[in-house]
């Protein structure tokens, strides 16, 4: 057993574990096998967890055994403890080629409820349960693929992003954990299927399919996972497996997916021994702004708790700076996913926002050897009107105004000399406090009435003392507060002939609404559309905050102006 811990996973070491006949075909093949770009580690990590005692996450048990392979990494917890008999494989050709056309989940009941009811609850309650972020223009997302009791609360905050977007395709990279595969593998299928109904494959996968280096479903060498017996699919006929037979890490992704977008072509890829970059410019051939890419990876696997957070930091500051140089060097089994994502932001000017960093030892208490999760935005970036100085001299300004007015009531006093130049134009604005995550006071200015840095320390003293919804902010709750300003555009009247014209027109997650109702008016800022993704239940919220039904934005006396934000926050405050 301590052996299987020592263990070095080479090359030549998992090929002598390798049945002979398997053995030969790959030294016939001569296929180089990179280490990292075919996740030795993942493929290896079944027999370290198998190995390992890992408490919560489940039994250790001989390496002579078969096991239900264990969650937290790339390995899965089963729903049910019974041993399954092996599946026979497909009994007929008719039967063969019908089935061929839908790719059957491998991993459901094991990564994630067997059951539609269980996993649509599953999935909904993560999705609730999950912090609101606020990112317009998503482009892009990095997501974790263990089990979803360990990995699903950080994919839960990154694909609750996608809630009410005009998304129509999604691009989901995972790395190849079981196949020795050149090059990139699409499924010889057109629809995925998970136990929540079926993901169509979109039909640029067919193009892609003719150009290197992608190719549907390569022969290649196969190992099976321990928990194939398991699966919750047929097993091929021996010799017959391919990159995509049991691969997790795309299969994962769906059915948050299916969940959050109501109409969406799926576009799946397994990556190999590939070059990223090239990845990255045959994607952006087929890019259009209605398309997301997903890449697929935990971070470090199997280190102690602290180390693991080092190193998990290292890698997710390497994502966010875009540094592909930095990323070649860190831990993670779907790192190659992760650089062809980093190319392809490059090439189109995006930025990455970390949403989400924890490990299973957050989730199972066990911090001897944990598995890292991530949760990443890229997204691309408005025009910015405030430069960063100027930002942080207003959220310096902001954060002195609440220890001031929390103390005697009374605003700090600021020389002009000291204000930049360009805050002392007047800009409208609003002064957002959140504490745990949820808001404690939001209070500000749709015109503009005064020089910003006024505006903005007299919307901190009224967003902390003068918000009806909330008690006063109290001195000792100031370690727990942030601080986000919203500098806001001047509001344009947004023309439209009917109920159905005005839902066309509005963009979620970008605009912010004025709405007038006869003499009322009320007012969403964009990171409102965070909470109501649904553009109808919006605008209903919205007629309710102006005193009216929740139907009165479809009346004939109502009018609509949008304007947009340039947002800015302090770091989270530290648990």
């Amino acid at each position: 057993m301590a052996g299987l811990l020592r263990m070095t996973w080479s090359r030549d070491s998992i090929l002598r574990s390798w049945p002979a006949r398997m053995r030969s075909r790959v030294e016939i093949m001569r296929l180089p096998f990179g280490g990292k770009s075919v996740c030795h580690d993942g493929m290896a990590e079944h027999v370290e967890t198998r190995a390992a005692n890992r408490g919560g996450h489940g039994k250790c048990v001989a390496a002579v055994l078969a096991l239900l392979v264990i969650g937290l990494g790339c390995g899965a917890r089963p729903e049910a403890p019974e041993e399954k008999p092996p599946r026979r494989s497909v009994p007929s050709e008719s039967s063969a080629r019908e089935a061929r056309r839908v790719r059957e989940p491998a991993v459901a009941g094991l990564f994630y409820p067997g059951e539609a009811k269980k996993l649509s609850g599953m999935i909904d309650t993560l999705l609730a349960s999950a912090p609101d972020h606020s990112i317009p223009r998503l482009k892009g997302l990095v997501c974790p693929h263990a089990g979803y009791e360990f990995s699903g609360a950080t994919a839960a905050i990154a694909y609750k992003l996608l809630a009410g977007r005009d998304v129509r395709t999604v691009v989901v990279m995972g790395a190849s954990h079981y196949a020795l595969l050149q090059g990139v593998s699409l499924p010889d299928a057109d629809a995925y299927r998970t136990p929540l109904g079926l993901a169509p494959i979109s039909e640029r996968a067919r193009a892609l399919a003719g150009v290197a280096p992608f190719a549907r479903e390569p022969r290649c060498p196969v190992r099976r996972p321990d928990w194939w017996r398991q699966a919750s699919k047929a097993a091929p006929e021996a010799g017959q497996d391919t990159p995509e037979t049991w691969e997790h890490s795309v299969e994962v992704q769906v059915p948050f997916l299916q969940k959050v977008l109501p109409d969406f072509q799926l576009l799946p890829m397994i990556l190999g021994e590939v070059n990223p970059e090239q990845v990255a410019r045959a994607l952006a051939e087929q890019w259009d702004d209605k398309t997301i890419v997903v890449a697929s990876t935990d971070l470090s696997h199997f280190h102690a708790y602290e180390t693991a957070r080092g190193l998990d930091r290292r890698c997710l500051r390497a994502i966010e700076a875009l540094d592909l140089e930095a990323m070649s060097a860190q831990e993670a089994c779907g790192k190659l996913p992760v650089l062809a994502l980093l190319h392809l932001a490059r090439q189109k000017g995006w930025k990455a926002q970390v949403l989400d960093y924890r490990n299973s030892g957050d989730v199972s208490g066990d911090k001897n050897r944990v598995v890292g999760y991530a949760a990443v935005a890229f997204y691309t970036p408005g025009p910015e009107q405030v430069a960063a100085s100027e930002r942080k001299f207003l959220l310096e300004l902001a954060r002195r105004t609440l220890r001031s007015v929390t103390a005697s009531g009374d605003l700090p006093e600021v020389a002009d000399a000291d204000v930049p130049p360009k805050l002392r134009e007047k800009r409208a604005c609003f002064v957002t406090l959140t504490k745990g995550g949820a808001l404690r006071g939001c209070i500000g200015h749709l015109t503009a009435l005064e020089p910003l840095h006024r505006a903005v320390a007299e919307n901190a003293r009224n967003a902390a003392l003068r918000d009806g919804r909330f008690p006063p902010v109290q001195a000792g709750e100031l370690d727990e507060i942030r601080i986000e300003i919203s500098v806001l555009t001047e509001p344009q009247p947004l023309a439209f002939t009917s109920p159905d014209d005005l839902l066309a027109k509005l963009r979620p997650h970008e605009d912010g609404v004025l709405l007038r109702i006869g003499a009322r008016t009320a007012t969403f800022l964009p990171q409102v559309w965070a909470q109501l993704p649904d553009k109808v239940q919006f605008l209903e919220q919205l007629s309710r905050k102006a005193g009216c039904d929740a139907s009165a934005w479809r009346g004939k006396d109502v009018t609509l102006s949008i304007y947009h934000v340039e947002c800015f926050a302090e770091e989270p405050p530290r648990s």
